[in-house]
């Protein structure tokens, strides 16, 4: 029994496929397959049933590729170990970004990290809370950036700044001419949200202490782009909840139809989420810095009574 054995079997696992697994562990099928078959040979039991697509493990092969999830993890700590004994930081960071974070924070943390960590490669996934948080128990990612609390106790969370939803009207809006609002102030006939799915759509929901009804619109645009819900309030009428990040590179025409929440604002934790026995804890650590210094400091700095905290 070798390690990379136990790599193939996870990567079949994990993507149900012997040639997806394959491509991911950089071999050809036959070469994964024969691997595989060594193992099972020595063990004297089938880990996968291949008559079902897609591939599953058998009952006792499930037992088996948890063990070897572990052991697989165990063996990187000793990689670990010697990282932690070089001066530079360098390998590889997986890291797993929610989509109403990514196009606002990591342009500059990317650009800063990689200026001081040229050794670091970065490979960065947009994904869905609940894709981010699999992937993460699977061993594919290292590390996520998502709002928080998940209530996941096999994850770890590190919040790292706490971001305010900014209300952007529509200039036909009746609000228009208030300074700042309440959460009473607005109504879901109004509103424009994300798709379902969308921790930040709930959030919204929330913060309006409401659930959405029949009595919304007449018709429902479902998407996945902040950006395409400003456009929507610019075009038509409404109004729509932003993250208080993506209104730093706002004209001053659209700076006018933003509006902030009277205090306590509604607030969402931004969190470094990992596995439990998390690995790399040099580049994550390093990555966590970047994105303190990426944000602003009104962000880092704001007290529990200022703020409401939305959950999902």
């Amino acid at each position: 029994m070798t390690l990379v054995q136990l790599e193939y079997i996870v990567a079949i696992d994990t993507y149900r496929s012997f040639g997806l697994a394959a491509e991911k562990c950089f071999v050809t099928q036959p070469t994964l397959s024969m691997q595989v078959q060594k193992l099972e040979e020595e063990l004297g039991v089938k880990l996968f049933d291949r008559s079902k697509q897609p591939i599953t493990p058998t009952e006792i092969g499930t037992d088996i590729i948890e063990q070897a999830r572990i052991s697989l993890k165990e063996s990187y700590k000793i990689k670990e170990l010697i990282n932690n004994q070089k001066s530079v930081i360098s390998g590889e960071l997986r890291i797993g970004v929610i989509p109403t974070i990514a196009p606002y924070l990591m342009p500059k943390v990317i650009s800063a990290f990689m200026e001081k960590y040229p050794d670091v490669q970065l490979v960065i996934w947009e994904y869905m809370t609940d894709q981010i948080i699999q992937e993460l128990k699977n061993g594919l990612l290292d590390c996520g950036i998502l709002s928080t609390p998940l209530q996941d106790k096999s994850l770890q969370e590190t919040p790292i700044f706490y971001e305010s939803f900014v209300a952007y009207l529509s200039k036909s809006s009746q609000l228009i001419n208030k300074k700042n609002l309440s959460a009473k102030d607005i109504s879901l006939d109004d509103l424009w949200l994300l798709n379902e799915g969308h921790c930040m759509r709930n959030q919204i929901l929330n913060i309006c202490n409401r659930k959405k009804s029949d009595n919304m619109k007449t018709f429902e645009y479902n998407t996945d782009s902040v950006e395409t819900l400003k456009r929507m309030v610019e075009m038509n009428k409404g109004i729509t909840l932003l993250p208080e990040l993506s209104v730093s590179d706002f004209t001053i025409k659209q700076l006018d139809c933003v509006r902030y929440f009277k205090s306590p604002e509604p607030t969402r934790e931004i969190s470094v989420v990992t596995h439990r026995n998390f690995l790399k804890r040099k580049l994550i650590t390093a990555l966590e810095k970047e994105i303190s210094n990426a944000i602003p400091k009104r962000m880092r700095n704001k007290k529990k009574k200022e703020i409401l905290e939305i959950y999902s």
